[in-house]
């Protein structure tokens, strides 16, 4: 078995991480955005090896995964060959191996380039220096085969261009030049090898405590394994709590909420309801006074609205940018009067086509000027609105109008006027409604069917083009009702809060 350079990447951020990836991979949680994040890195790989003439890619799949053997020896023949780039050029060295995004051939030698999905910023973060991590142990390894390395390159998304209709692969990617940087990690990369190496072998799990690595500069997907030994609730589940925080009290024996409490360093009144009404198995507390000052700046009409988006890195509609969210359907409940009854309106874009602009059409017919509309976290769908009127200027007054008069339905419970012990540490709808109507399976995410959260909906319509019809009939009708559970969820939250104001 080879170290590879994602598992020597896995070392640099915590040690235990590469051991439990070797040893105990199925204790490792990947959630579904970690998983399109990956999905989005290899489809960016692919892309920028556009970015090169004549480039040759040696991957080789066996039963769908990487055939590396194969991949050293097709990369061996293409240098012979006289292949000036080759892609995912792959190489070994003393149980050590790697593939290299593009490798190029230069006058003294051959120059790495790494591929990442993330965009191009000048500061140089945790996660830029891992990229250098990186690119040192393929550098290594190479040398090592008696390949000459005269530069390393990173290769970023570049965050502002604009997309016109035709891909410019040269304007999507920011080329750096790290050779510099990366002379530097060098520095430690023989020490850092015998040390991973080390750990990669032995047969004991390393005692290595939680810490600030367990969320920097990438989340660890090994961490419920590692904190098995917490109490639940524990600091880690506190509201609105930095993680260095969170650390530094576990790390300074303050750790069960009996300690938090005990300790007199929590002092935000949100925080300490939640440990109280946990000790003290308190149900809901409310704030009638603040409730219903929160209510009587609602009138109807009453809108709620909800959006969904998708997020192409490599951007496709016409003056977008990547990472640019693309709402491409909404759900919108409402009721014209108090008493009246619950209504509903929904838009979900045509397949295959730019979404926005049929979308802010039937949203201005579906929402009137100067009405009131609620949205959870309003903050997304304003800035979705803002967006829309900037793109389509004959639509600007109606969709500002709109935007102007959107109420945000999660101030109770961020601002503590209405809090459920069952929503621990959170105030996402998602934590909310459960915790409001728990025994309600027609409020359960749980029992919808394909698509159960925001990831899902991007990566179903992002694949509704490749779907057979009937399929993608399915899909569709999948969406609306993920959506359409979205305002409902909002529209029941806003009937509690009604009905504990009284």
């Amino acid at each position: 078995m080879f170290l590879s350079k994602s598992n020597y990447v896995s070392f640099c951020q915590c040690s235990k991480m590469l051991w439990l990836k070797i040893n105990k991979p199925e204790e490792e949680i990947i959630n579904d955005f970690d998983k399109a994040t990956m999905e989005k890195g290899t489809e960016v790989g692919k892309i920028a090896q556009k970015y090169f003439n004549n480039a040759v890619d040696v991957t080789i799949l066996t039963n769908n995964k990487p055939n590396l053997l194969k991949m050293i020896e097709n990369t061996q023949n293409e240098i012979t060959k006289g292949s000036t780039v080759i892609c995912e050029a792959s190489f070994e060295y003393d149980d050590l191996f790697c593939s290299v995004d593009i490798l190029k051939k230069e006058k003294n030698g051959w120059a790495i380039y790494e591929v990442k999905s993330s965009t191009y910023d000048t500061k140089v973060d945790k996660k830029v220096e891992l990229y250098f991590e990186d690119i040192a142990f393929q550098k290594y390894i190479l040398k090592k085969r008696g390949i000459n390395i005269t530069n390393t390159y990173l290769m970023q998304i570049n965050k502002d261009y604009v997309f016109d209709g035709n891909l410019n692969i040269h304007k999507l990617f920011v080329v750096s030049d790290v050779t510099e940087k990366v002379l530097k990690v060098e520095e430690d990369i023989f020490y850092n090898l015998n040390e991973a190496k080390q750990i990669f072998n032995q047969k004991q799990e390393p005692n290595v405590d939680l810490s600030i690595n367990c969320d920097s500069p990438y989340k660890c997907g090994f961490w419920k394994y590692c904190s098995n030994h917490l109490p639940s609730p524990s600091v880690f589940d506190i509201y609105n709590l930095y993680f260095k925080d969170k650390i530094n009290f576990y790390k300074n024996g303050f750790i069960s909420y009996t300690d938090l409490k005990s300790s007199n360093f929590i002092t935000n009144k949100i925080q300490l309801r939640q440990i109280d009404y946990y000790l003290n198995n308190k149900k809901t507390y409310v704030n009638k006074t603040k409730i219903n000052e929160f209510l009587d700046t609602l009138t109807y009409p009453l809108y709620f609205l909800d959006f969904e988006t998708v997020m192409p890195i490599v951007p496709k509609y016409v003056g977008s940018k990547p990472y640019d969210q693309i709402p491409f359907q909404y759900s919108l409940h409402y009721i014209e009067k108090k008493g009246g009854k619950l209504k509903h309106k929904e838009f979900l874009a045509k397949t295959g086509e730019d979404p926005r602009e049929a979308l802010a059409k039937q949203l201005c017919e579906d929402i009137p000027k100067n009405v009131c509309v609620l949205a959870y976290y309003k903050s997304f769908e304003c800035s979705r609105i803002k967006e829309l009127a900037k793109q389509f200027p004959l639509l600007k007054d109606h969709l500002l109008n709109i935007e102007s008069n959107i109420k945000d339905l999660i101030i109770p419970f961020k601002n503590g006027y209405y809090y459920n012990k069952a929503m621990g540490g959170s105030f996402s709808i998602k934590s909310v409604l459960p915790a409001i109507f728990p025994n309600d399976p027609k409020l359960n995410y749980d029992n919808l069917q394909q698509v159960q959260n925001g990831t899902d909906a991007m990566t179903v319509f992002s694949n509704l083009e490749k779907m057979n019809p009937t399929d993608q009939k399915i899909a569709r009708n999948n969406l609306l009702e993920y959506c359409k559970l979205d305002t409902y969820a909002m529209v029941k939250i806003w009937q509690e809060l009604v009905q504990v104001s009284k």
